[in-house]
């Protein structure tokens, strides 16, 4: 997609973030992940950092289940580095939003960022976690702002 001048949207914590649990929905946890930055200097192409808060709040998120993940070798057999549980309607506790889970109505907040050009930035010899930390930190100060200005769960 780079090399076509195309736009691509890389979610960086991918289950990891996705899944954390509830009480860390303030928080950017991207599992100290550096693809995304390493390809955006390969490229030469802007950091767009999106940041987003509600979607943890669409159930009681309990944990990752990496372990369990980890001891049924769920990595090997599907990809799947996390288990997680939640509790949500209809059925209370499901795994892995299984068998269904119908999300609780939330507010959700989403902040597009200006674009972090990682090689003006970081000079002629990038190191991909510096970039990490500048992009991460960027949005962890706009994700802090949008939960304090949150008052209730679901309706924000």
């Amino acid at each position: 997609a780079l090399r076509q001048n195309a736009a691509l949207l890389v979610y960086p914590g991918g289950d990891h973030e996705t899944y954390r649990p509830s009480w860390e929905s303030d928080q950017i946890d991207f599992a100290q992940r550096t693809g995304f930055v390493e390809l955006a200097l390969k490229h030469r192409v802007p950091v767009v950092p999106v940041v987003a808060i509600g979607g943890q709040e669409t159930a009681l998120f309990l944990g990752q289940g990496r372990r369990l993940a980890r001891a049924l070798k769920l990595d090997e057999r599907l990809r799947l580095k996390v288990l997680p549980a939640a509790i949500g309607p209809p059925l209370g506790l499901t795994i892995l939003d299984m068998p269904v889970r119908i999300p609780l109505p939330a507010k959700i907040s989403i902040r597009v960022l200006k674009p972090i050009d990682l090689n003006d930035r970081l000079g002629s010899r990038p190191d991909p976690e510096e970039g990490y930390k500048l992009v991460t930190s960027t949005m962890q100060r706009t994700l802090t702002r949008l939960s304090d200005e949150r008052t209730l769960p679901i309706i924000g």
